[in-house]
């Protein structure tokens, strides 16, 4: 079993979102409020690094390195855990170098973080780069990877399972923004173990479905083997929509802006513009089409990612 260190404000609580759900009129929408976890503005990162940064502490390690976009939610929640922790951080971030940090970059900033910008085609090289020159300088540290997607991270969305199913709420349905599997990965681990019967349905935020879908099998089974559990997930079993992730990662279209204002002009609840911005335009869609019954219960599991909002272009392209 992986060892956790305590970081997040846990449970995280479920609200019913009842004027969404008239205005879409289609079934009962409730919410659970993964960007309450507290860590750094919170996001469902958090939950992950309660156990990569335990196993980093356990191995011994100061220094946490990794790796995303300018504006990464991970990496801004991989800083707080840091500071939080009394270690050091390094963040390999793909883009270059705005003229002043804004938003998640700000906050990387503020938690002490060291940051290097590098074009994307050469992230991978330069993040080997960096971690072999902090083993040299014996900074101990530990990498952790793209969105913290690994089975020790799966076990964060795994403990989140069994937390849903304490809070007494089994919807038909749990709708989420995908990007590195690692957080479907852990639902569906968790899922298996408290025999939940929700369908998990991730909406894909940057890539084909086929992608992800073997992604996330891989990682969840990875976690079966870490928990010793007796079973096996196929890349069949994995639910992902990839229907609005045209326009590209980070790309905010009309409908993630709708989106983003239903859900703060109806519910006074804050999305972003690349993740739970786009995974809440492909659940208004749904529902617009019909594909949920009227009678069933969804719930969209927020991951967090505001700070994003008070980015360029962001800030200037919402209203």
């Amino acid at each position: 079993m992986t060892e956790r260190v305590q970081l997040a404000h846990l449970p995280t609580p479920i609200e019913t979102l009842p004027s969404l759900s008239a205005l879409l009129g289609g079934p009962q929408i409730y919410i659970k409020r993964d960007d309450l976890t507290g860590l750094g503005l919170g996001g469902n990162k958090t939950r992950k690094l309660e156990y990569l940064a335990a196993d980093a502490l356990k191995n011994g390690c100061r220094t946490l390195i990794s790796t995303g976009a300018v504006q990464s939610n991970h990496c801004r929640q991989v800083a707080a855990a840091a500071a939080k922790l009394g270690m050091q951080c390094i963040l390999v971030l793909a883009g270059e170098a705005p003229d002043e940090p804004q938003g998640n970059l700000l906050l990387d900033k503020l938690s002490g973080a060291e940051v290097i910008f590098v074009p994307k085609d050469q992230r991978d090289e330069a993040l080997e780069a960096v971690t072999r020159q902090a083993e040299e300088e014996n900074r101990k540290p530990y990498l952790i990877p793209y969105g913290g997607s690994n089975a020790v991270g799966a076990m964060g969305y795994r403990h989140a399972m069994h937390e849903l199913k304490s809070q007494g709420l089994e919807p038909d349905w749990i709708v989420f923004a995908t990007s590195s599997g690692g957080t479907q990965a852990g639902m569906v681990l968790g899922a298996f173990e408290t025999g939940s019967k929700s369908r998990i349905l991730g909406i894909s935020v940057d890539k084909p479905a086929r992608e992800f879908t073997e992604t996330i099998a891989k990682i969840a089974n990875d976690g079966a083997r870490l928990l010793r559990l007796e079973t096996h997930f196929h890349p069949d079993d994995i639910l992902v929509n990839d229907a609005y992730c045209a326009a590209g990662y980070g790309v905010m279209t009309l409908a993630e802006k709708e989106a983003i204002l239903l859900f703060a002009q109806h519910e006074a609840i804050l999305l972003d513009p690349v993740y739970t911005g786009r995974a809440a335009a492909g659940l208004i869609d749904l529902v617009r089409q019909g594909f949920f019954k009227p009678d069933e219960e969804v719930l969209f599991w927020h991951t967090g990612g505001i700070p994003a909002l008070f980015a360029k272009p962001y800030c200037e392209d919402l209203l």
